[in-house]
């Protein structure tokens, strides 16, 4: 009599299994829908912090790391980027993202160590402090300057420029660094055959001579050059000492 019973049951309700395994899918569903939605919202990044970056803008990095339609989920950006660091972009060493928050990244970019800049056939061939050239581009670095002055037959990327004085590069590099320390990055520095330094800065010539007393000669620039602004002429610091303050200005 019981086996009939739940025979007839089983007849009168044959869907009821289904129903009850539809209805837990739909919960389970609805609980990963509920779930993604909140990983959507609560690990949108809202804030992104790039530092290091100077031959790209901040919006040009962010594209580059911010991909895909996750690309502004911190949460699939953590993971994405964990231990790995970003490599095979030009002028770039590596980058590194960390995600900070639910809605903040910082990503940290480290830039090849370039020197200055030549340019050889319609490119501009940028080079490190051992005159090694590491990238080549059509458009030029603001805060990297072209160096001229210097002889060459050919350019090889990855390798050496081929110039007569290899000690050329060690002063380019010295130059620089006082330069980016009084914050009066130049556009060019030009070598004469004797290895006299000139410095360009748009119009203004600024005469350097040899490498003597370089950091006393440079350290009046952030005084001079804003009392030059839309002058053209040469600027002449080759004679000046702490002790000899001989400063001339020619225009043209």
């Amino acid at each position: 009599m019981k086996g009939g019973a739940a025979k007839l049951a089983s007849e009168k309700f044959p869907n009821i299994h289904l129903k009850i395994k539809i209805i837990v899918i739909l919960g389970i569903l609805n609980l990963l829908l509920l779930a993604f939605y909140f990983v959507l919202i609560h690990y949108a990044v809202k804030n992104v912090i790039v530092d290091g970056n100077k031959h790209y803008s901040a919006e040009e990095i962010k594209s580059m790391i911010m991909t895909g339609w996750l690309g502004d989920n911190s949460l699939y950006l953590s993971i994405k980027y964990k231990n790995k660091e970003i490599k095979d972009v030009p002028f770039v060493e590596t980058m590194d993202v960390v995600v900070q928050s639910n809605d903040t990244i910082r990503i940290s970019v480290y830039e090849k160590a370039l020197a200055g800049y030549v340019e050889y056939l319609g490119r501009y061939m940028y080079f490190d402090n051992e005159g090694v050239v590491v990238e080549a581009s059509k458009v030029t670095t603001k805060g990297i300057p072209q160096v001229t002055g210097i002889s060459f037959d050919h350019v090889v990327l990855h390798e050496k420029l081929p110039v007569e004085n290899d000690a050329i590069f060690q002063d380019v590099l010295t130059i620089t660094k006082l330069l980016n320390k009084y914050d009066i990055i130049c556009d060019r520095i030009q070598f004469d055959k004797d290895y006299n330094v000139t410095l360009g800065y748009g119009d203004v010539k600024v005469s350097i001579g040899r490498l003597e007393n370089l950091d006393e000669k440079l350290m009046q620039l952030p005084y001079i050059l804003p009392t030059l602004e839309g002058k053209k002429g040469t600027l002449d610091l080759q004679s000046y000492t702490t002790d000899r303050k001989s400063i001339s200005f020619e225009t043209e």
